[in-house]
């Protein structure tokens, strides 16, 4: 995976904490709910970098 890869990922990991933030302090559910979900999944796409960057080297 490339640099832009691993950037995009961070910024889907934090915008996902900013909600599950948010969505705590609205008490709006869905809301937290999505950012629990988009950090889930940042998580996973940076568990399979690092899987193909250990292959690589």
């Amino acid at each position: 995976m490339g640099f832009d890869d691993k950037v995009k990922n961070a910024a889907d990991d934090v915008v996902g904490k900013a909600k599950e933030a948010t969505g705590k302090v609205t008490d709006n559910e869905r809301l937290e709910a999505e950012g629990k979900a988009d950090q889930v999944g940042a998580d996973a796409r940076k568990a399979g970098e690092n899987v193909k960057d250990a292959f690589k080297h």
